[in-house]
């Protein structure tokens, strides 16, 4: 009997050490998005497009002797910042990620940044934290992003009215880090073009009523309203109540405002609106469009080209460290997102881990022609963008 017992216990601690051992082959990454509130039309297909570059990384073989890299997704909520706090602490102390792709809105990306990452020692690329104040954030090193600062959006914003010759707005705010910072930074190169602003007031989302913000903005006037906020909140309800009450029927929008809702919502009525959101073209646009339509995704929606760059950055530095850790990838995705190297492009994942693990050095493009600057964070390019028949029309990049 006691050799029974002994033998089971036995195949029960090799059951377990196997367990154990499979186990310890899976590296976790977060995937940290706002998956609820005012941009959750748009996070499924980042999301999406970050676990394909994750997909493509497995199905080759070749990371770190078969390690698989686990998707990991949290809830950011984009404007809550204790939630999600909270929630990438869960990611790091119960999943135990190595990193997280992510955050998205600016002010959760800087609470998880200050709260959880630099704690932990957690690298973060966030495919659209653009606020200006994460350039100077401290991050010890830890913090990158695959879009551009609104220092340069404002500035693409300014120029785009210039073209235009409208030398006259009015703007409107998301009331929180992110809008702050790109209402600062359009209004500043505006003015420095020769612009007016008749009045810069910001707006609260998930209200039931922006008609008092509508009014103090008809009255101040202006050639259009200037809207800098979300597509599914406070952003949309003020063009909707601009309608409604025919204060404008012209709207220039920042990079939250675009997605395939609000002109499925409103686009009817918002012919000849325009504006810009961060974007790429050529050859590494070309190649994410075909994995994406291959695999189902819907690639063509904003923030899906940097979701994807930047999870293969975070596999990739792993890749160039030897190892599955915090520290790898902090140290060496810089050296993997930049020249020299050979040229990596959507769907040549595989190609670029053969490369990193005989010694090679690659120059990660991906899809959105990566080359991070400064303190890791995108040069990027930006779809200057008009909605003509109720879609989203390109008339150039900037």
């Amino acid at each position: 009997m006691k050799k029974m017992l002994m033998a089971s216990a036995a195949s029960i601690m090799t059951a377990g050490a196997a367990f154990a051992a499979a186990h310890s082959t899976e590296v976790k990454i977060g995937v940290i998005l706002g998956f609820t509130g005012p941009i959750e039309s748009l996070t499924p297909m980042m999301a999406d497009s970050a676990e394909l570059a994750m997909s493509e990384i497995n199905d080759s073989g070749k990371f770190l002797d078969g390690m698989t890299l686990v998707p990991v997704r949290a809830d950011s909520t984009c404007v809550d910042s204790a939630a999600a706090t909270a929630a990438a602490e869960r990611l790091v102390t119960t999943d135990g990620v190595v990193a997280i792709m992510g955050a998205d809105c600016s002010g959760v990306t800087g609470a998880i940044l200050s709260n959880v990452a630099l704690a932990n020692g957690i690298p973060m690329v966030s495919p659209s934290a653009t606020s200006p104040g994460l350039s100077t954030a401290e991050d010890n090193g830890l913090f990158f992003r695959t879009s551009p600062s609104d220092a340069r959006q404002g500035v693409v914003l300014a120029d785009i009215l210039k073209d235009k010759e409208i030398d006259s707005v009015a703007v409107t705010y998301t009331n929180n880090d992110y809008g702050k910072g790109l209402s600062d930074s359009f209004i500043s190169a505006f003015e420095a073009n020769g612009g007016t602003v008749t009045l810069n007031a910001p707006h609260e989302d998930n209200k039931a009523d922006y008609s008092a913000e509508i009014g103090a903005l008809a009255s101040a006037g202006g050639d259009l309203l200037v809207v800098l906020g979300y597509s599914d909140s406070g952003g949309k309800g003020v063009i909707q109540a601009a309608l409604d009450t025919g204060a404008f029927d012209t709207f220039m929008m920042g990079d939250g405002m675009y997605g395939d809702a609000l002109v499925e919502a409103l686009g009817a009525d918002m012919e000849g609106s325009f504006g810009a959101v961060p974007w790429s073209e050529g050859a590494g646009a070309d190649a994410f469009k075909a994995i994406t339509d291959a695999a189902g995704i819907n690639g063509e929606s904003s923030f899906t080209r940097e979701s994807y760059d930047a999870a293969a950055l975070i596999a990739l530095a792993m890749m160039a460290g030897g190892e599955a850790t915090s520290e790898a990838i902090a140290t060496n995705l810089l050296d993997v997102a930049n020249a020299p190297g050979e040229q990596i492009l959507p769907g040549e994942l595989g190609k670029a881990l053969e490369i990193l693990a005989n010694g090679g050095d690659v120059d990660y493009v991906g899809a959105t022609n990566v080359e991070l600057i400064g303190p890791g964070e995108a040069a990027g390019s930006y779809r200057h963008y008009t909605i003509t028949g109720g879609t989203y029309e390109t008339v150039d990049f900037k």
